[in-house]
């Protein structure tokens, strides 16, 4: 094991798969360059035939890449921030997904389209948003956001390996942070939830940054006699439909957190799930998660906007005073 960010274990992820497999290549914005941690020395290893830097055309190459995997080639595409996915949605939402079902299982597409989310640097509403809920709606797309460096290593292998299109989020937050990860290969499967923090009182279902968040509040909680669940979903779709149902059985109550907007969210699919397989809870749900409103790009506003530890305390505080 050796002490890595999440930044680093990405990057290792991207080398091992692109000597273990010589059908993987990387298309996006600056991956030559750089611009994030992941893609750096790729192309002093492996040359400018895998590691392409391509003009500022999202659906552009990301039509190479669904054409590139549709053919054999097993291309990890980069968009570089979540936003400017909306360019591709036809090629992401789409092509990429209904390739195998159109074609009758003749045909798979492995691409691989990893991108970045996520507030905190305040570039406002068209540089920040968490629109991952959009692509859990679409049929044959797996949707992957890790946190931490284990997960996001063992995860990206295993988007890579698979022969379905995956959408990978990272969490720009995240980058720096550290975590034991095995020098080795290794693969995690996608569809496993992992809970982080084991607890009795109350489930706390969280994804990408908010697990960091969770967890936080959750030690805060603890010592005031509030023992909370955390749940890491890792993989949005899949969902790992059993570990949330048992965590609430067991518990009686439900918390989601998501950094993406509450309407239609990550969150409201999880309450669906949750209320289709129990039929009472000791206090009703509750879903926290950013304002139906763009991402502001003033400070004030944007700590505000964006749930934080005292707010997911409050609520949960507020859930069990007047629940049972």
């Amino acid at each position: 094991m050796e002490e890595i960010t999440l930044g680093k274990a990405l990057n290792d992820a991207l080398m091992h798969c692109m000597e273990e497999d010589e059908r993987v290549l990387v298309m996006g914005e600056d991956v030559v360059t750089g611009i994030f941690p992941t893609t750096k020395g790729l192309v002093e290893k492996f040359g400018k035939d895998r590691v392409i830097n391509t003009p500022l055309s999202e659906a552009g190459f990301s039509g190479m890449g669904v054409g590139a995997s549709v053919l054999g080639m097993r291309p990890v595409i980069e968009i570089m921030l979540m936003d400017f996915s909306t360019v591709a949605m036809d090629m992401i939402a789409n092509q990429a997904p209904k390739q195998h079902y159109m074609s009758g299982g003749q045909l798979n597409c492995p691409v691989v389209i990893r991108t970045v989310t996520g507030g905190g640097r305040r570039v406002g509403a068209l540089h920040s948003q968490n629109l991952c809920a959009w692509f859990m709606h679409a049929p044959g797309l797996k949707v992957i956001i890790p946190s931490t460096p284990y997960d996001a290593k063992g995860l990206l292998i295993s988007a890579v390996r698979d022969p379905n299109p995956v959408l990978f989020v990272e969490h720009r937050l995240l980058y720096g942070i550290k975590g034991p990860v095995p020098k080795e290969p290794y693969s995690i499967p996608m569809g496993e939830a992992d809970i982080k923090r084991e607890g009795e009182d109350v489930t706390l279902v969280s994804s990408g940054r908010m697990v960091h968040l969770a967890l936080e509040a959750a030690e805060k909680l603890a010592l005031r006699g509030i023992d909370a669940e955390v749940i890491d979903l890792r993989t949005l779709d899949p969902l790992d439909e059993e570990t949330i149902v048992e965590s609430v059985k067991k518990t009686g109550r439900l918390v989601t957190l998501d950094e993406g907007y509450e309407r239609a969210g990550v969150g409201s699919e999880i309450v669906a799930v949750v209320m289709r397989q129990i039929s009472a809870l000791k206090a009703p749900v509750q879903t926290i998660a950013a304002p139906n409103a763009p991402v502001p790009v003033s400070p004030a506003l944007e700590d505000l906007y964006y749930p934080n530890v005292d707010s997911i305390m409050k609520r949960i505080e507020s859930m069990l005073d007047t629940g049972a």
